[in-house]
């Protein structure tokens, strides 16, 4: 389940940020441990091979090894913060463009809704039957696409048993030979169908029926450009390329971090200490920005922060089917609202607003700007047209 704590930073506080450290499901520890279990075992193993395996040639040898390493990881020759920082860059805006990808019914739900007519059986079955293939596509493209939603609908016949296709479906869908993925077919049928919603005159006007295509092509959009998210993905070269600079850096980092002896007198190496701190801090920092990536790349997985794609399929499918059918000219009565004696009289707040809620309305950063004039001149407003001289122009005030 996504993990959600907007309430938390609601308000800018102090330690508002640092309580949100000590959360375990969706955190960058959960995601990391094991890579830094790991690594944190091979720099002890390395520093106990050094310290007390090798004779002292062979520790000459690798002390010299060791400021070689050192030399090149406190320098760019890496430029782990430059590739990493773009990589992350890229998969934070391919994430969020997938997000705004989500084919959504909303809009197309308001238009059936309002434009499909008849209150008896076959204009209620036209309503349901436009939304509820709007909806078999979107669940076609998300199975092709999320692992939880295959996992959910592993075969066409578990989407029958959930009630968003139809035996014959199937069979109108399985007669079409394609080697492609097929999850534009119920939008076609969509649009057939309106069309002839529009002969019956369920559709009463070809203004209508142009607002129907209009906001079913834009749901099509939506669901091509998810499946073309998935297909295309960021060059593994790059991925290959980011991982590689990576852990290679740590890599050397092993050994070129090492705590030489201080009675040699090398560079930078006054104290012996067991546990490298700082590079420990580099590793959390680096290492864990490429999890980041890794998490976010394809947010369609089972990961704490993927999408609920299941969750969202049974919300859309909800809310369209309630929109086109128990809420189709199921209105409240049209009264007279509170307010109507009284228009322009503002609303209310409830005690647990506070005294402050209600601030005064913004009229604009100059509203409240004094202006100083000259001592001597007249309060006097210029008239002035473009290519004139201002001389003479002066007017008294109106």
């Amino acid at each position: 389940m996504t993990v959600s704590y907007s309430l938390e930073v609601a308000n800018a506080r102090f330690g508002g940020f640092s309580k949100l450290l000590f959360r375990w499901r969706g955190s960058i520890y959960r995601l990391l441990y094991k890579e830094f279990l790991v690594f944190c075992a091979l720099y002890a193993f390395v520093s106990v091979f050094y310290r007390y395996t090798l004779t002292s040639r062979q520790r000459d040898l690798f002390e010299r090894i060791a400021l070689y390493c050192d030399h090149f990881t406190n320098t760019n020759f890496i430029p782990v913060s430059f590739v990493l920082g773009f990589y992350v860059t890229l998969a934070f805006n391919r994430w969020w463009g997938q997000y705004t990808s989500f084919p959504l019914p909303d809009n197309l739900m308001m238009v059936v809704s309002g434009n499909v007519h008849g209150r008896d059986e076959r204009g209620r079955l036209l309503r349901r039957t436009l939304m509820r293939y709007a909806h078999l596509s979107s669940v076609l493209i998300l199975r092709s696409i999320s692992t939880r939603v295959r996992k959910r609908f592993p075969s066409l016949e578990h989407i029958v048993d959930a009630g968003f296709m139809t035996a014959k479906d199937v069979e109108k869908l399985e007669s079409l030979n394609s080697d492609f993925n097929k999850y534009w077919m119920p939008l076609t049928w969509f649009s057939n169908l309106a069309a002839e919603a529009r002969e019956e005159g369920r559709v009463r006007n070809d203004v209508a029926l142009k607002l129907l295509m209009e906001e079913l092509n834009k749901y099509r959009a939506k669901c091509s450009l998810l499946f073309h998210y998935d297909w295309i993905s960021i060059p593994l070269v790059y991925t290959q390329v980011v991982t590689v600079a990576v852990y290679s850096f740590f890599a050397f980092c092993l050994i070129g971090r090492q705590f030489l002896n201080p009675m040699k007198g090398y560079k930078d190496h006054k104290i012996d200490l067991y546990v490298p701190v700082f590079t420990l801090l580099q590793f959390f920092f680096y290492v864990g920005w490429l999890k980041v990536a890794e998490l976010i790349i394809n947010p369609f997985g089972e990961d704490d922060d993927d999408f609920e794609t299941n969750q969202l399929i049974d919300r859309n499918f909800q809310v369209s089917m309630l929109a086109v059918d128990d809420m189709y000219q199921n209105l409240p009565p049209t009264v007279r609202d509170k307010h109507w004696a009284a228009a322009g009289s503002p609303a209310p707040y409830s005690q647990t607003a506070g005294p402050g809620a209600r601030t005064p309305a913004f009229m604009g950063s100059t509203y409240d700007m004094r202006i100083q004039f000259k001592e001597g001149l007249n309060h006097s407003r210029v008239l002035w047209m473009p290519g004139q001289n201002l001389t003479g122009l002066r007017l008294s005030l109106l």
